[in-house]
């Protein structure tokens, strides 16, 4: 059974930074795409930062010069690293991975930036 298992939230000022982690366990033979989505209240999930099929990443415009997508490929790991956060960057971060062609979510986990 596979499971996306995320790490790292939490409550910090604005201006400050976080890293969150994303580890896919379980019978994987290839991961496709592995990256972090967003939903803060009220609004729709988002893409913030991916490592698309081709190996490339994309982020939302929005925190592009902020956050800096990683991965470990040997561990099946992601790692998103936040700075300068904004109080609009609250929100529940999930982790996204295509794995052997099936989609899969982490539980999510929060950010909080207060001002």
């Amino acid at each position: 059974q596979v499971q996306l298992v995320e790490s790292g939230g939490g409550l910090v000022q604005a201006g400050g930074s976080l890293r969150l982690s994303c580890a896919a366990s379980g019978s994987i033979f290839r991961v496709i795409a592995m990256g972090w989505y967003r939903q803060a209240p009220g609004k729709q999930r988002e893409l913030v930062a991916t490592f698309t099929s081709g190996g490339s990443t994309k982020y939302v415009a929005s925190v592009k010069g902020r956050f800096t997508i990683s991965r470990d490929t040997a561990k099946n790991t992601v790692y998103l690293q936040m700075n300068s956060l904004k109080p609009e960057d609250t929100a529940v971060y999930y982790c996204n991975a295509v794995l052997d062609y099936y989609n899969y979510w982490g539980q999510g986990t929060q950010v909080t930036v207060s001002s």
